[in-house]
């Protein structure tokens, strides 16, 4: 059992331990179904095996490393494309929203240190 004096210790000690993250969300605008959405960012990627059209993929990740982000996907034509995204840093965090449209993709990253 862990008394109040104990209890202000581990509150103290694992207040500053909030780990920085980014929200992603992947918006499907094209008009169709797509396929095989993939999201690389700095050391991973993440992705989902299809998408309806007007729906939306949600994940959450640690940026750890610095460096280029990308989205690749094939379309319901079966035609594939690739569209490169803001530079990611280590310890950033906040949200980024991809927006997948005919051929296209818009990046709205709202990120901070």
């Amino acid at each position: 059992m862990i008394g109040l004096a104990g209890l202000g210790v581990l509150m103290a000690g694992t207040a500053g331990c909030a780990s920085k993250y980014v929200e992603a969300v992947v918006k499907n605008e094209s008009g169709g179904s797509v396929s095989l959405v993939e999201v690389d960012y700095p050391s991973a990627s993440f992705g989902t095996e299809t998408l309806a059209a007007g729906a939306e993929y949600h994940y959450r990740f640690k940026i750890l490393g610095s460096g280029g982000t990308k989205v690749n996907w094939t379309d319901a034509k079966r035609k594939e494309h690739s569209v490169a995204g803001p530079e990611l840093k280590e310890g950033e965090a906040g949200r980024v929203t991809i927006t997948l449209r005919d051929g296209d993709a818009g990046w709205d990253a709202q990120v901070h240190p």
